[in-house]
């Protein structure tokens, strides 16, 4: 991770890094209460709560569906309250992948493929006071569903992928 002094670029770039491997006390420390995700809108409702729960309840549906999951930092950009984090996110499909619709219920699930991934992703954070109150993400999904052959899929991928829906849709999210 890169390291720097300044608390603004401190607080976006550990909530980045905790993606990968931080408990939920550890969200506490840098994602404030009233945090919202402005990605949450396809994940979990678990996600969807905003505030260090939310944020965790994120980076559980992440490790749940991709080993190995690590952000490689490119650049660091900040102005005033606004930190742009430039990534390379990195990790291994090893469990079902899904999207959620706008009531919460499965959409789309990748099946796992065990391919690993390498992809740029930008994320936008407002940070106040030390604790991340906003995120946006700019992501390469195209990419990402080229490297672990979701794109073009397979006949026998496709099938695959409607029989891990059906388990999605019975048993929940994994990670709960």
């Amino acid at each position: 991770m890169t390291t720097t002094t300044d608390p603004t670029r401190a607080a976006a770039l550990r909530s980045i890094a905790l993606m990968a491997d931080g408990d939920r006390a550890d969200f506490t420390e840098v994602v404030a209460p009233d945090a919202v995700n402005h990605e949450a809108d396809v994940e979990p409702p678990d996600c969807r709560v905003g505030g260090p729960e939310g944020f965790h309840a994120t980076a559980l549906w992440l490790r749940a569906a991709f080993a190995d999951l690590s952000h490689h930092v490119e650049h660091v950009v900040a102005e005033d309250d606004l930190v742009v984090v430039d990534t390379t996110m990195r990790g291994r499909h090893v469990g079902p992948f899904a999207t959620y619709d706008e009531h919460g219920a499965v959409d789309t699930v990748w099946a796992p493929t065990r391919r690993s991934f390498a992809v740029r992703q930008s994320h936008w954070l407002r940070v106040r006071d030390g604790l991340v109150t906003e995120h946006w993400a700019v992501r390469d999904d195209l990419g990402q569903g080229f490297q672990l052959g979701w794109v073009p899929p397979t006949p026998p991928y496709l099938v695959r992928c409607a029989l891990a829906k059906r388990r999605l849709r019975r048993t929940g999210p994994p990670g709960r």
